[in-house]
């Protein structure tokens, strides 16, 4: 007998014991499959953004439930992480039928959606993000008080993607009062006084950003403004992406011209 022993290649036995897992959620996007079937993309507390098919979601008896923004209970079932899986999913809140009446407030659920399925990494958790978003999207029916909690989510995912601000201090002077312009090259604050040379190279740093509380849409939009300009010129070409999401253009749009009536 040699003394080298020939060992079979490993295959994946199709009887491996399935894997699992169970979460709370928020669900990205749906589409049909089939007749009744439907695929899911949620984001995931403790396993990031994943898809999976849910049996019978493509019925009208579960297109109340499994609506863009809701928060699910779900259990993932599957041979592999790579596959597609399927999802056992049950609604804990609803939210997009709230919003009806409030088409800025649909406008920012279906921004923060397609701003976690662009920009978060496939099987990534992160928790952090997971609070900051359930929050957010809690939020949404308060118009006094999401546009602030919006702006401050956006600076926390620039931050997250690693490309924060730092808006503590004059980037020129180290000085710390009348910061009211940030520097398109480094992220960082600057002074009125340092900053007047270059007015037209700067952008503008609202100043709820820095001393937190509520935004009227004027601030709103100028931090869409200052946000924006971070996502479509450092994250979009760090991801390679053309552009950023389309529903983030819609919110900035409709922000703008609340802001101008609200004048």
């Amino acid at each position: 007998m040699s003394s080298r022993q020939s060992v079979a290649p490993h295959r994946f036995s199709p009887y491996s014991r399935p894997m699992e897992w169970r979460d709370e959620a928020i669900l990205l996007t749906i589409r049909r499959h089939g007749e009744a079937d439907a695929v899911i993309e949620v984001f995931a507390r403790e396993h990031g953004r994943r898809s999976g098919l849910v049996k019978g979601g493509g019925s009208t008896r579960r297109a109340a439930e499994l609506q863009p923004g809701a928060q699910l209970s779900v259990a993932w079932r599957g041979r592999l992480e790579s596959q597609l899986g399927a999802f056992r999913a049950e609604a804990l809140t609803m939210r997009a039928g709230r919003l009806l009446d409030d088409p800025l407030a649909l406008a920012a659920l279906a921004s923060i959606l397609a701003q976690i399925a662009a920009y978060s990494a496939e099987h990534a958790p992160n928790p952090e993000l997971f609070e900051a978003t359930t929050e957010l999207l809690d939020a949404l029916a308060d118009p006094d008080r999401w546009p602030g909690l919006y702006a401050a989510w956006e600076l926390s995912l620039l931050a997250m993607l690693g490309f924060g601000l730092d808006l503590s201090s004059c980037a020129a002077t180290g000085a710390s009062q009348e910061l009211i312009y940030v520097s398109p090259k480094s992220g960082r604050a600057v002074s009125r006084a340092a900053g007047a040379p270059y007015i037209d190279k700067l952008l503008t740093l609202p100043a709820f950003l820095r001393l937190g509380g509520p935004a009227n849409w004027g601030e709103l939009s100028e931090a869409l403004r200052l946000t924006g300009y971070f996502f479509e010129q450092r994250v979009a070409p760090s991801l390679g992406l053309d552009r950023t999401p389309l529903p983030r253009a819609r919110l900035v749009a409709l922000a703008a011209a609340k802001a101008e009536i609200s004048v």
